[in-house]
């Protein structure tokens, strides 16, 4: 197991990688809607918090020689399900068909104080 690590996307707040790769599989740690450079959540609206979360999404997987075209599995936990079709519309921006396998789950709280976290499986790139 390698780690992934960048200053592309935001340090991890806790006893996790940003990612890690195993066999040919990149695993990505949830990201949210965190600015690497600040620290500072991004956008009041979800819409904005879900771009922010893809290009942190985006940045791990670039560090770990993978892309957002080699997703096959994603999972997006929202705090609030009316926010599902927002996430959507952002979500799919960033992805192409075929789209990869997905969970979507309401939670209750994230460790911080943001409306979406997604984390990702991906292949690395050979």
């Amino acid at each position: 197991m390698k780690e992934v690590s960048t200053a592309s996307a935001p340090a991890s707040i806790g006893p996790f990688s940003q990612g890690v790769i195993d066999d040919g599989t990149v695993y990505v740690s949830g990201q949210g809607p965190i600015d690497p450079e600040t620290d500072e959540i991004v956008g009041e609206s979800i819409e904005a918090q879900t771009r922010r979360t893809m290009e942190n999404i985006d940045a791990v997987l670039t560090a770990a020689n993978s892309s957002l075209d080699d997703i096959v599995k994603s999972t997006v936990f929202v705090r609030d399900m009316d926010d599902y079709e927002a996430i959507n519309e952002v979500y799919e921006t960033y992805l192409s068909d075929p789209y990869p396998a997905r969970s979507a789950v309401e939670v209750a709280a994230l460790p911080v104080d943001i409306g979406v976290e997604i984390e990702v499986v991906a292949r690395v790139s050979r």
